[in-house]
């Protein structure tokens, strides 16, 4: 399957790339400093910006479906919305249906799944971001795209155990996952149906 990856140089974005490749997808990523991923076979770099439209579009052009991994560091504009209304449009002009995109835990009716702690933490120092997440959960729920939001808890850069819970049942708590374990979940999805146009919980 040929992907279009945006936020490939993220720690979630590398994991979700390697995984990829490793599988025999083909990927083409968007980044603004190409210098960051290495050549490899099966990867196609575009050099650009997720806010520039003709580098989103030809990020996405040709492909069979999107995943977006888009973060923010704290301190820096959230590119969050802005990013996935690019990412939306680029879908629509290219006729690609398939996105999957990676938020957070705690955004939208996940709120009551996360402790009181991590809530202080992110009025305190995440405010800007969890509202760019929560405004790139709404562009994508409104649009005609087969979505799939994808809710980690806490990101850790530990092994992949293929041993998370996820799913949409509220029950599951945010405790600490790597990328890695999110990463698998996110290519599952590819070939998966079962959460199209949900919003599944890793943890």
């Amino acid at each position: 399957m040929r992907i279009a990856l945006f936020g490939a140089t993220g720690g979630t974005g590398m994991q979700v790339l390697a995984q990829a490749l490793a599988a025999g997808h083909s990927i083409q990523a968007l980044a603004r400093d190409s210098g960051k991923l290495e050549s490899r076979e099966g990867l196609t770099v575009v050099q650009g910006d997720v806010l520039d439209q003709a580098a989103t579009d030809t990020s996405v052009e040709g492909t069979d479906a999107v995943i977006c991994v888009l973060g923010t560091k704290p301190g820096n504009d959230p590119v969050e919305a802005a990013g996935t209304e690019r990412i939306l449009t680029a879908m629509d002009k290219h006729g690609v249906k398939r996105l999957i995109a990676v938020s957070s835990m705690g955004v939208g009716d996940s709120i009551d799944q996360i402790n009181f702690a991590f809530r202080v933490i992110m009025n305190l120092t995440l405010k800007r971001i969890m509202e760019a997440k929560a405004e790139q959960e709404r562009l994508i729920m409104a649009s005609d795209t087969d979505w799939t939001i994808v809710r980690p808890g806490g990101l850790t850069d530990g092994p992949r155990t293929d041993t998370y819970q996820a799913g949409t049942d509220k029950s599951i708590k945010a405790t600490r996952v790597s990328r890695a374990d999110v990463a698998d979940f996110v290519l599952k999805q590819l070939t998966d149906d079962t959460y199209v146009r949900q919003a599944p919980a890793v943890s």
